[in-house]
């Protein structure tokens, strides 16, 4: 599973964490994986909780194609609703493209493992693509 969802309960304060793990998927994102990510930032807000992203992540997954990048649509209306509302956190645990990089940048705070984690805005063969430049 790319995507664990959870909720925990600190010194009796709710806290809502959902994690991208690289080592299934490379963390990518599916369609599936934005609406749990959807619907705990949802619960985060109704709830007035903040929420948590432990990102490791290449972004979307390309084999879902637009379904994919419209589920981090999604989640930037939620990064953007919720801004000054809840308290976000992102934990970037290791390297990161795309869209995993957009939404934490949109987060009060983002922390980043020493010596482990990267972010890309985009990967150099899609640079070369884009550009037609070898």
């Amino acid at each position: 599973m790319a995507l664990s969802p959870a909720t925990a309960a600190f010194t009796d304060a709710w806290v809502y964490v959902f994690a991208q793990d690289f080592t299934v998927f490379g963390g990518s994102l599916s369609e599936a994986n934005a609406l749990k990510i959807c619907k705990i930032m949802d619960l985060a807000l109704k709830t007035g909780a903040p929420v948590i992203g432990l990102n490791d992540s290449g972004g979307a997954r390309i084999q879902e194609g637009v379904l994919s990048l419209a589920g981090y649509a999604d989640i930037f209306l939620r990064n953007t609703l919720a801004s000054g509302v809840i308290p976000q956190i992102s934990a970037i645990m290791g390297p990161c493209a795309g869209g995993a990089v957009y939404s934490p940048a949109l987060t009060d705070f983002v922390f980043m493992v020493d010596q482990t984690s990267h972010m890309f805005v985009t990967g150099p063969d899609v640079i070369k693509t884009v550009t037609t430049k070898t």
